[in-house]
């Protein structure tokens, strides 16, 4: 087996970094009290029902509006969607506005659609499992469409110990 480095939790890091994931915006909430959080651990995790799972982390104030049975929408970042990723990677503050300057779909009692986004699933909490600093949130899919052709965004981080 070849180490790459010295250092065996170096090397573990960089192993566990290289497991791809794309990059999305996790919307939530409604009206004042909605926000948007990029996310990159998500994946299909059921035919029948259709559910996604979303490991969100517990900084943030995302996890607040994401009770059972509420609305969130997975918006999936295009490639070259880098705009999209400076605006929602810095984060918001509860109650900060998370949506302006950006052309979005407002439908009642459905958290914002990204105009720009390459797809987007609307879906419901059905579960929520505690998984250290993030929680596993499985959402049951509901809607969804694709908004432009294109791929998604892929992403490979160089540790997998930190974003």
């Amino acid at each position: 087996m070849k180490d790459a480095t010295a250092d065996p939790s170096e090397s573990l890091a960089a192993a566990l970094g290289r497991v791809p994931s794309g990059l999305f915006v996790l919307t939530a909430g409604t009206g004042a009290a909605e926000t948007g959080r990029l996310v990159s651990w998500a994946q299909q995790c059921s035919f029948d029902p259709p559910q996604v799972s979303v490991a969100v982390n517990r900084s943030g104030g995302a996890l607040d509006l994401l009770p059972d049975g509420a609305p969130f929408v997975l918006n999936v970042i295009p490639e070259g969607g880098k705009a999209l990723i400076a605006h929602f990677g810095k984060g918001f503050a509860p109650g900060e506005p998370a949506f302006d300057g950006l052309e979005v779909i407002r439908e009642r009692e459905i958290p914002p659609v990204l105009l720009a986004s390459h797809a987007y699933l609307v879906c419901r909490v059905a579960n929520r499992f505690d998984a250290g600093d993030h929680v596993l949130v499985i959402g049951r899919v509901t809607a969804g469409a694709v908004l432009h052709d294109g791929k998604p965004t892929t992403h490979v981080r160089k540790s997998g110990l930190r974003y």
